[in-house]
């Protein structure tokens, strides 16, 4: 930034419109009251980590036409056992899905969350 970019305070200038909308929000201090809290900003990010593999993204698409068995989406992804298990794990702990034994199977399903987040991804 040039010397002549800041005003006589020795402050950047702005364009009138960002100066009078953060005016506006009470300057930097209110802007900064607006922003989420760092856990909800670190928990966003986490979401966006699980569903930005598109082995991941490719189970949620499975799952939201039907509930499937692990043999299932291993072979339509055709991946090794533990790399399935892996992304499967991932997306349970970050609440997307649900496994139900069903006899010999595990029967894995979208939760309402996974649902609403792979939806809101526009597919």
């Amino acid at each position: 930034m040039t010397e002549e970019n800041l005003n006589e305070e020795g402050c950047p200038e702005l364009p009138v419109g960002v100066e009078k909308s953060l005016c506006d929000c009470g300057g930097i201090e209110g802007l900064k009251e607006c922003l989420p809290a760092e856990t909800d900003i670190e928990a966003i990010c986490n979401i966006h980590r699980v569903l930005a593999d598109q082995n991941r993204m490719k189970i949620l698409a499975m799952l939201n036409v039907q509930p499937l068995c692990v043999c299932v989406i291993k072979v339509i992804m055709d991946i090794a056992d533990s790399k399935l298990s892996y992304h499967l794990s991932v997306l349970k702990k970050a609440g997307f899905v649900t496994g139900e034994q069903q006899g010999n199977w595990i029967v894995y399903n979208l939760t309402e969350k996974g649902r609403e987040w792979f939806l809101s991804g526009n597919l």
